[in-house]
């Protein structure tokens, strides 16, 4: 992947606050929950805390190949990667912060407390400029003059 490639998805990502994290279950059918997103400087890796006992991580466990989606407004960036649990005591410490005490107030130390890091393989991307309000008066135009919406930028990116 070319740094400005990177750049590109980071820069998409940034300030983002919840991604869709979607797994396969032992039955082979996906499922998506919306997660926190850590706010960490994208390297290709997404961060999101969990408890031990969620049973999602099992979907993890047997089939780590994952995707989330995360986006708002004109902008949406699709992640496909390899999920790994990382029970790392100085890791959560590090990525501490109130919205992950919110939800797991026991706090980084305690066992029950898990992290799951997604080590990104690709992301496709769609980046309208202009975000919502230029997208919907895009469609307008397509639809008026009969020709393709112009939808802003897609890129696929290798990781």
């Amino acid at each position: 992947m070319s740094t400005e490639d990177a750049h590109k998805v980071a820069e998409l990502i940034k300030g983002e606050r919840f991604g869709f994290l979607t797994t396969t279950t032992p039955t082979g059918t996906l499922t998506s929950r919306p997660m926190t997103l850590q706010e960490v400087e994208f390297d290709g890796d997404l961060w999101f805390f969990a408890e031990r006992g969620a049973d999602w991580l099992d979907h993890i466990r047997a089939s780590p190949q994952v995707n989330v989606g995360i986006g708002s407004g004109g902008t949406w960036v699709s992640l496909t990667g390899q999920a790994a649990v990382v029970d790392d005591v100085a890791k959560k410490k590090e990525l501490w912060n109130g919205g992950a005490e919110a939800w797991l107030p026991q706090g980084p130390e305690d066992p029950s407390v898990v992290l799951v890091r997604v080590d990104g393989d690709s992301a496709e991307y769609w980046d309208s400029p202009g975000g919502r309000l230029a997208t919907a008066f895009s469609f307008v135009k397509a639809k008026a003059t009969g020709q393709r919406i112009d939808a802003g930028e897609n890129e696929v990116v290798d990781l």
